[in-house]
C-alpha cells in the first residue's frame, strides 16, 4: 500500500482550532485540519509553511510537534505529522477549502472530521 507523507497545521488562537471543510474528492464535505504533502527535499516545518500559504495567504510560525498519526484509507497509509502553528501575518483566506470554523475544545466533535484528524481533536480535548 502506498504511503503518503503528510503535515497538518494545528493552528491556534484565542484556546480556538482552526478547521477546513474538503470541497472536493472522496472526502468531500469532511473536516480537516490544513496542511498538505511534503515534497521531495523539504523539511516538515518548510512544506507547511508552503501549504498554508498556498491554500490560506497567510504566513505562519510552526511551534512543535503535537502529534504524529499513521492512518490506513482504503486506497493508502498516510503519515501525518501534526505541528501547533499561530498566524504571523494574514487573514487566512479559503484559497482551495470549501468552508472553515474556528472550535474550541467543546465544540471540536460538532463536525465531521476525517478519521487521520478525528485523532488529532481527542489529544487537543485532553490536553
Amino acid at each position: 500500500m502506498k504511503t503518503i507523507h503528510v503535515v497538518a497545521a494545528i493552528i491556534e488562537q484565542d484556546s480556538k482550532y482552526f478547521a477546513t471543510q474538503r470541497g472536493y474528492g472522496e472526502f468531500k464535505d469532511w473536516w480537516e485540519f490544513p496542511g498538505g504533502k511534503i515534497e521531495v527535499g523539504e523539511t516538515p516545518q518548510n512544506a507547511l509553511k508552503r501549504e498554508i500559504e498556498e491554500e490560506l495567504n497567510t504566513e505562519i510560525s510552526v511551534d512543535q510537534l503535537i502529534q504524529t498519526v499513521d492512518c490506513d484509507y482504503p486506497s493508502f497509509h498516510l503519515h501525518m505529522q501534526c505541528f501547533l502553528c499561530h498566524i504571523i501575518k494574514g487573514h487566512l483566506q479559503l484559497l482551495e477549502a470549501e468552508n472553515a470554523k474556528w472550535l474550541d475544545c467543546e465544540n471540536l466533535c460538532s463536525v465531521k472530521w476525517l478519521p487521520a484528524d478525528k485523532e488529532v481533536t481527542e489529544i487537543l480535548i485532553r490536553k
